[in-house]
Parts: structure tokens; C-alpha cells; sequence
């Protein structure tokens, strides 16, 4: 029987991005899971064998050597048909062990580029990186059409190479996870201390200045003056913007910021929220869009590639120029003005994701494509 072997980074990433993807594969094929040991719980649920690795995000020559060496000797005494990894240092580091143990299906999973806004030889040399990724790997897919497109320009990848899964993401959107629920609204809000009547803005994602952090303490600074009635709710761990600056940037309306930490269930503060917003300067797809929208909640997020397949704009959500505070602040507030538009925008939104964007479609594309690379 055949086997398949998925490798990330954290479990965190299987858990959000590919559980539905397991799940279905294992009703076909033996499948295994090997990623870092922390948060592992979150995979128990999972009917798939669980590898435990030491793989770390941040680069460390000696101990990812060691991963190199350890990845490439499980991938030879398992002998698996399908490897596919996701997260770039995953990517790298699993696919050059699965090409050295002669594993015939090798598949990355492309979900964004760190280097996308970077300059100078950091560019090059992350560039470099995914370059020998697509080396090693016998196919390529990449979560967003607009992100291919990308890759071809940057020369990552060559014209005509690149699978994108439906109109794009890398699960899709589980229509009965996520979808509006009143009942979940109130009880999230009080968990807040947040009252009905109240407009509740929406962050979801790591807080780093990659994901607009600073900016949008910054443009909600700005409407809390002006606007009373105006929370902001940030969900997620902190990375390079610990929460304390964001609090400091808000300055005498940090009373009007909640926060929580990262969370296995997404859907709670999606359903409490009325805006999303992500003034993101580097996305692949904005997998967390859609999960907004099949809440029926509107986005204003950065005109980027990847965001720019997520939303639909002037008709699922608002885009403005990464970077310009100005313009993410005249959206927000658009949005917070105009409830009509709004509560529109958010019927558009949920519409668009579950027509689009189905999990069972795109689960049950990537399952038939590994079934007809390992045929």
C-alpha cells in the first residue's frame, strides 16, 4: 500500500491548514505526520501516525544539519511514495532529504514568500532558497493564483509551472465551522466585556510588522478618537511586536483593546467580529479572509498578491496600498459608517467563499492529485 508523509514546521500549521487534507488521504493511504513536538496535542484527533522532530523555525546550521541527517534517514527506512511539506526551512530541508532517499513524490507547497518585502541579500538569499526547493521537489503548488504569477516573475518558478488548487488556498473553508452564529456572537462578546451595540474590528494572525501590526494600532488610534462605539480584537501569539507596543500606540484608548492568544478555534472570534481586517505587506493566499467571509464578516486588508484572490474588491471587502495608515484608516471607517454596506459586503463575502472556495473541493482536488502522481 502506498504511504504519504506530510512535514511542517509546527503543529499549529497541520492543525489550521491541512487536517481536513489528512483525514481524507487517511482514508486511502497509511499517512504520517512529522513536525516539532510542541502543541502536538493538537493533532490527536488526526487518524495519522505522528513523527516527533525537532524542527525549528528559526535557522541554526548545526541543529538543521542534524534535522537534514534524521529526515533523510526516516525517509529511507519508511520508505514513503508521497512527501509534501509546507513552510519554507520545511520545504528546503524535507525535500533535499526526500530527493537523497529516493522518494519518487516530492511536494511543496508554496504559502507565501518571506522575502517578498525584503531587500538586498536577504532577498537574494531567501529567493535562492525557494529556488532550490522547486529543485528538489518533483511538483509545486502554490495556494493563490496571483502568488504563481509571482513566482514566475521573480523567476522561482518557470512559466507554466505551479499548481493551484481551485481558485486558490490551501484547504479551503469548512462551511460548518465557520458561518455566522448569533448564540457564539454574545457569549464571545461577553468572554470580552463587549457590549451588543459596539462595532468590533478583527485581527487574526501572528502580531509582527509583516502582518501590518504597527499600522493598524496606528489607523485604530486614529478612529478610537473619533469613534466611541469602536473596540479592536486581536487574536494570535505575539512575535516582533510584543502586545505592550501595540497598547503603546494606542495610548488613552488602550481600554479599547482585547486580546487573545493563539486559539484552536478561530471561528468563536469570527463570529463575534463585524470587520476583519489584515494590513498585511506579505501574504500567500490570506487563508484567514475566508474564514472571515464564510462568517459573513467583510475585510479591509493591503492590495497585495494572494490577498487580492481572497477578496473581491468593493464587493466582499475594501484594499488599500500596503503601508499607506491613511487609506486603511478611511476603509475601516467606511465600513464602521456605513452598516448597509457592511452587513452587504458580508453576504457578498460569505457567498463568494463557500461557491469558491469549499473545502470538500479542494481537499478532494489535492487528494485525487495525490492519487494520480502515486498511480
Amino acid at each position: 500500500m502506498k504511504k504519504i508523509c506530510l512535514v511542517a514546521t509546527i503543529p499549529d500549521v497541520v492543525h489550521s491548514f491541512m487536517k481536513g487534507h489528512i483525514r481524507a488521504a487517511a482514508e486511502k493511504w497509511p499517512v504520517a505526520i512529522i513536525t516539532n513536538p510542541e502543541r502536538a496535542e493538537l493533532l490527536q484527533d488526526l487518524d495519522a501516525r505522528f513523527i516527533s522532530l525537532d524542527i525549528r523555525r528559526k535557522v541554526s546550521p548545526w541543529r538543521d544539519l542534524l534535522v537534514l541527517i534524521r529526515l533523510t534517514q526516516l525517509f529511507r527506512r519508511e520508505r514513503f511514495d508521497l512527501v509534501h511539506t509546507i513552510m519554507p526551512k520545511t520545504g528546503l530541508l524535507a525535500m533535499l532529504a526526500a530527493m537523497l532517499a529516493g522518494v519518487p513524490v516530492r511536494m511543496h507547497t508554496f504559502t507565501g514568500q518571506v522575502w517578498a518585502n525584503k531587500r538586498g541579500w536577504k532577498r537574494t538569499a531567501l529567493r535562492m532558497f525557494d529556488r532550490l526547493i522547486v529543485a528538489f521537489a518533483t511538483h509545486v503548488l502554490v495556494d493563490s493564483p496571483s502568488q504563481r504569477d509571482f513566482l514566475v516573475s521573480e523567476g522561482v518558478l518557470k512559466p507554466g509551472k505551479g499548481i493551484v488548487i481551485g481558485h486558490g488556498s490551501i484547504c479551503g473553508i469548512d462551511a460548518h465551522q465557520f458561518h455566522p452564529d448569533a448564540q457564539v456572537r454574545g457569549a464571545v462578546r461577553t468572554e470580552l466585556g463587549i457590549s451588543a451595540e459596539r462595532t468590533v474590528m478583527l485581527f487574526l494572525g501572528r502580531l509582527n510588522r509583516d502582518k501590518g501590526m504597527l499600522d493598524l494600532a496606528a489607523a485604530f488610534a486614529d478612529i478610537a478618537a473619533r469613534r466611541p462605539d469602536v473596540v479592536l480584537v486581536l487574536v494570535g501569539a505575539e512575535e516582533d511586536v510584543p502586545y505592550a507596543r501595540v497598547q503603546e500606540i494606542c495610548g488613552k484608548y488602550r481600554d479599547r483593546l482585547r486580546r487573545v492568544n493563539f486559539t484552536p478555534d478561530p471561528q468563536r472570534y469570527m463570529a463575534a467580529a463585524d470587520i476583519f481586517c489584515l494590513p498585511s505587506y506579505r501574504e500567500g493566499f490570506g487563508q484567514v479572509i475566508i474564514e472571515a467571509a464564510a462568517s459573513g464578516v467583510p475585510t479591509v486588508a493591503s492590495r497585495i498578491y494572494g490577498i487580492t484572490d481572497a477578496v473581491e474588491d468593493g464587493k466582499t471587502g475594501l484594499l488599500f496600498a500596503q503601508g499607506d495608515i491613511a487609506a486603511l484608516t478611511k476603509n475601516l471607517l467606511v465600513l464602521i459608517e456605513d452598516k448597509v454596506l457592511r452587513h452587504n459586503m458580508g453576504e457578498a463575502a460569505r457567498l463568494r467563499a463557500l461557491e469558491l472556495f469549499a473545502s470538500e473541493k479542494i481537499t478532494g482536488e489535492l487528494v485525487g492529485l495525490y492519487e494520480k502522481l502515486m498511480a
